[in-house]
This record gives C-alpha cells, sequence and structure tokens, in this order.
C-alpha cells in the first residue's frame, strides 16, 4: 500500500471565496504556528491570486493522507 500526504493551505479571497495551495509531502514535524507564519508570509506576499482575487485571510489548514492498495489482476 502506498501512502501520501499533501498540507492544504485555505485562503479567504477578496472576492469572499476559499482558495487552496496545496504542498505535497510536508514535513512530519510542522507546527500550527509555523503553517501560520507560512500563510501570513503568503498573503503579505501578494504574489497568489485565484478566481476570486488575491488572497486576504487565512481560513484553514489541514494534512490529507491517501492510501492507494493495488490489486493484482493477473492480466
Amino acid at each position: 500500500m502506498a501512502s501520501t500526504s499533501t498540507l492544504e493551505l485555505q485562503f479567504t479571497t477578496e472576492m469572499g471565496k476559499t482558495s487552496r495551495i496545496s504542498v505535497y509531502e510536508p514535513k512530519t514535524d510542522l507546527t500550527a504556528a509555523s503553517i501560520e507564519a507560512a500563510m501570513d508570509q503568503i498573503i503579505a506576499s501578494n504574489i497568489f491570486s485565484g478566481t476570486g482575487g488575491e488572497f486576504t485571510g487565512k481560513s484553514g489548514a489541514r494534512i490529507v493522507t491517501r492510501d492507494v492498495t493495488e490489486f493484482d489482476l493477473n492480466l
């Protein structure tokens, strides 16, 4: 079984929508404080924007883990 994890950073935009940035295979020792600081830097740098406009705030962060099990079908 193969397992992958993704850090999903969720931002609010100037149009009131939610936009996400995904970081594949994040460090395992992340803290809420370090994630929040990184999100603050992303907002302050103003280099990302989505269909809802520029990022204006943080709406959440989470680690998403995905497990994949392959089946041998004797093909």
